[in-house]
């Protein structure tokens, strides 16, 4: 009978200990979700500025070629006779 009694302490000891292991797991897996959370918006933040300054990179870009530098008149070229063509396209659209 004292062997019985054994087996279920330990039992319970290990059940415990589980549990408890449980309980800090999934303390850790919050703290990780509330980590990746922050990390995403950090994230989405940068790629936010990122796009703001290619944008801004590429206007600064055109504005140079468009005051005479010679290092991207083929693009300018190019993105002024895609305007004209949305231009024309928007007038077109107007006169139907």
């Amino acid at each position: 009978m004292g062997e019985l009694v054994e087996i279920v302490d330990s039992l319970e000891n290990k059940v415990s200990k589980l549990l408890h292991k449980m309980e800090l797991l999934h303390k850790a897996n919050t703290k990780l979700k509330e980590e990746l959370d922050l990390a995403k918006e950090e994230n989405k933040a940068q790629q936010d500025a990122v796009n703001e300054w290619e944008e801004k990179y590429n206007s600064l870009k055109m504005a140079n070629t468009m005051l005479g530098s010679n290092t991207n008149k083929t693009e300018a070229k190019l993105k002024i006779n895609t305007l004209i063509r949305e231009l024309d396209v928007c007038i077109a659209k107007l006169a139907d």
